[in-house]
This record gives structure tokens, C-alpha cells and sequence, in this order.
């Protein structure tokens, strides 16, 4: 097989409870965020191996969301899209990571679903 492939892995709907946000209300009361992180593996083995240290686990992933979602109050979710990609990068081998963030209880006159920042970083 000739030319690269590519491995992308995504988690989507990550459901945390921060404290992230610009209003006092937000940094006391907490509430509900939706995360979803797609990441793409940098060198995947060639040809494929079977074999969990082939990939970046997707436990781990799903770790290091709720962790960072937990250890700090961020104002913006634009921040906390950017701290959790930094996280992943430290940790692996990634050429793409996207995070989207999104807040279901936005503190503002008018009606809509959701507030969604999506933050992506590409080597």
C-alpha cells in the first residue's frame, strides 16, 4: 500500500461540570459543558499493529478532559479549548487536534441551544 494513512479519533459529547465562565454567578454556581476532541496520530505505525501502544488511548483522552475541565476556573472556553489541546500535545505524538466546546446555559438575553468555540491546532 503505497502513500500515508491517517488515524483520526474522536469523542464527542464529553459532558463536564466547570466553573468557567466571566460572571460571578458562573465561577460559584458551576454548570453543564459539552466537549468533543477529534485527534489525529502523528506517525501511526505501517503497517498497522493491533496493539493498544499503536495508538493514544482514547481512556486517557477522555481523561485529560475532565481533568483539565476540572483543575481551573477559565473566563473564556476559547482558553479552556487551548489548555486542553496543550495537555494532549505534551503527552503524545499528534498532528491535529480539534476541541469544541460548547455551553448550554449562556448568560444572555435570547434564545439559542448553545455557545460553541471550536479551537484546532495542526503541526
Amino acid at each position: 500500500m503505497s502513500g500515508k494513512q491517517n488515524f483520526t479519533i474522536s469523542l464527542n459529547n464529553i459532558i463536564v461540570y466547570g466553573f468557567h465562565g466571566v460572571h460571578q454567578e458562573e465561577k460559584t454556581l458551576g454548570q453543564r459543558f459539552e466537549i468533543d476532541l477529534e485527534y489525529r496520530l502523528s506517525n501511526p505505525p505501517f503497517p498497522w499493529k493491533d496493539e493498544e501502544r499503536a495508538t493514544v488511548s482514547y481512556v486517557n483522552a477522555h481523561k485529560i478532559v475532565s481533568r483539565v475541565c476540572a483543575e481551573k476556573s477559565f473566563n473564556l472556553i476559547e482558553t479552556l479549548g487551548n489548555r486542553i489541546i496543550e495537555e494532549m500535545r505534551s503527552r503524545y505524538s499528534i498532528d491535529l487536534i480539534i476541541v469544541r466546546v460548547r455551553k448550554p446555559s449562556v448568560p444572555i438575553q435570547g434564545i439559542l441551544d448553545y455557545v460553541e468555540v471550536e479551537v484546532e491546532w495542526q503541526a
